[in-house]
């Protein structure tokens, strides 16, 4: 048999050995040195002289040295300690009451909720357990279709591996040799966008068939508003937020008021008053941040800039190529910055107008459940895409920050600080031997020619572009029915990756693709792993067929999105584009 004969079935065993069961790792590892052995095997060395040997060491210094893998702990602590801590079920609470008077309010909540918590702990098994045991039971007794409900929870779920801060981009970027921050931007809009079609699918189906998902009863959906509220209401104005304004100017008929632990204060009354402005903040923040970063910050760099002819220190005659907001903003910003603030305050005069002591409930409960988690996650986020800190100085920050968070909440003692250690050990060491039995197992695929075979086989075909990238995807897809996430980025995208220079596709793009591509992975079956994750706190009636079929419309509509990157590369492109320049 000859040398690439011997990788095509190398590549084959992996798939099957994987299928029977046997850990990746160390299958990686076994085929890597059975296989090694024979391409360095020559019969006048001892056995033990066999070079085999000196790559694995090579290749496990490797990927102990990799400065990539070192934010993967801790993006993972912080996830472990985030679902330890049991900070999600007054969010869920909170958001449901907000979207009570949407179609199919509870699983649009969920769907939120999932997305959210997931971008906070990026673990797809904890999200799906932790909404199954919150959320499944809530929409079965209201009368939700299994199906629905089911979906909603493990579609959710995976979207904590795509919206980062995730632990599988790392894992690509190291494989892939590209920087996780610029893939960090490119999956930030198409993991959101994906999150909206599964809303829109959602509340298509509520509204086009109404008894998948009743109509929540009034009692479900009543906001406990204190009476202090409702007598403030009575004393000043029916708009609680004017009631507020005159009790702050004219205080003597509010502080007459049984509040729920005596009289009210002037503090109680500027508290409620600081919790109404918390929507005008948040939307005001926004538009001054960006306001803020496109110009007033590049206008700062410009003038920061070295004078004409001179070069900073090591810049050897070079420096950083310009970005697009380097060469400040466009002309169009202006006019649509005006339109989009104009509308916002139009909305805000609307929202304020309309205050009534229910809405100021939500706001305050929704304050308190995700506002904490909320700032989190953005300041994660932000230190690395501006480039104020590298992406595991963030994971650090988020790793605190988690810890900040359970504690202020006192739902982590050392038993759950204990699991959350050592389940990240567990992880982390799981990636790391991953790494290293996909780094033996590809030099000796390439030694034996198996990968220059399949480039010549691809390149024969003669595919433009766009089959290639079909192709591709397509076997991705195929492959993640049977296997997880993690063999399919360290066993087969390394296979393509030397052939999108060669059609001319840009890595960050492909990646972004795969990764959406690999949402499917967790929902097609056999190997689904969050229908598993799901039937294990389900009741007892729901089989594992009736979570099959819920999953199925969110395969197509991953697809859907996939389609929406391609026709529109922007989508992916344009955040990195503009941060970083090329």
């Amino acid at each position: 048999m000859s040398d690439p004969a011997l990788g095509l079935l190398m590549l084959s065993l992996i798939v099957v050995v994987i299928m029977m069961g046997f850990p990746t790792a160390f299958t990686l590892m076994g085929l890597g040195m059975f296989f090694g052995y024979i391409a360095f095997f020559n019969p006048a060395e001892h056995w033990y002289d066999n070079k085999v040997f000196d790559l694995m060491v090579q290749r496990t210094y490797g990927a102990m040295t990799n400065d990539v893998l070192i934010s993967i702990p801790l993006f993972v602590l912080m996830g472990y300690v985030m679902e330890r801590g049991a900070l999600v079920d007054k969010m869920f609470y909170s958001i449901q009451l907000a979207f009570r008077n949407v179609p199919a309010s509870l699983a649009v909540a969920t769907l939120i909720v999932c997305t959210f918590w997931g971008i906070a702990s990026g673990l797809v098994g904890a999200v799906v357990v932790l909404m199954g045991v919150i959320a499944f039971n809530p929409m079965l007794k209201a009368g939700y279709d299994v199906k629905l409900a089911s979906g909603v929870i493990t579609a959710g779920g995976t979207l904590g591996i795509l919206i980062p801060p995730s632990v599988m981009i790392i894992v690509y970027a190291a494989v892939a040799g590209q920087s996780v921050v610029k893939l960090y931007a490119a999956a930030m809009f198409p993991g959101f966008f994906l999150a909206l079609l599964y809303l829109i699918y959602v509340v298509g189906w509520a509204l086009i068939n109404p008894r998948i998902a009743p109509r929540l009863s009034e009692e479900q959906t009543r906001v406990p508003v204190p009476d202090w509220m409702r007598r403030l209401q009575h004393a000043y104005s029916d708009n609680i937020f004017v009631g507020l304004v005159k009790g702050l100017a004219s205080p003597r008929k509010a502080m007459a008021i049984e509040g729920e632990t005596g009289r009210l204060t002037y503090g109680d009354l500027v508290r409620n008053f600081a919790y109404s402005l918390v929507p005008l903040a948040l939307v005001s923040g926004t538009l001054w941040a960006a306001w803020w970063y496109v110009v007033i910050h590049q206008q700062k760099k410009a003038e920061e800039a070295p004078p004409e002819g001179l070069e900073q220190l090591g810049g050897g005659g070079g420096g950083p190529a310009p970005t697009p907001a380097d060469a400040g903003p466009p002309e169009a910003f202006y006019l649509w910055f005006s339109i989009i603030a104009v509308a916002m305050a139009v909305v805000m005069l609307r929202y304020y107008a309309r205050m009534r002591p229910e809405r100021l409930q939500v706001i305050k409960l929704l304050t308190v459940s995700t506002m904490p988690l909320g700032i989190l996650t953005v300041v994660v986020l932000a230190v690395i895409l501006f480039g104020i800190t590298t992406a595991t100085e963030s994971a650090a920050v988020g790793a605190a920050g988690a810890f900040l968070l359970a504690f202020h909440a006192r739902t982590l003692d050392w038993k759950r600080i204990k699991e959350a250690v050592f389940l990240t050990a567990k992880t982390t060491s799981m990636v790391c031997w991953l790494f290293v039995g996909s780094a033996l197992f590809s030099a000796v695929f390439a030694i034996l020619g198996g990968q220059a075979l399949l480039e010549r086989w691809v390149l024969g075909l003669d595919l433009t572009p766009l089959q290639f990238m079909l192709l591709s995807q397509a076997i991705i897809f195929v492959l993640g029915w049977p296997l997880e996430w993690t063999e399919i980025i360290i066993i087969f995208v390394p296979i393509f990756l030397p052939m999108l220079k060669h059609f001319g596709i840009d890595p960050i793009l492909w990646g972004v693709l795969v990764f959406v591509n690999l949402q499917a992975a967790f929902l097609s079956p056999p190997v689904a792993m969050s229908a598993f994750y799901l039937k294990g706190v389900a009741p007892k009636h729901v089989t594992l067929n009736q979570i099959f079929a819920g999953m199925m419309p969110y395969m197509l509509i991953v697809i859907v999105c996939m389609v929406f990157m391609y026709i529109w590369p922007g989508l992916t492109l344009w955040l990195p584009r503009y941060l970083y320049g090329g």
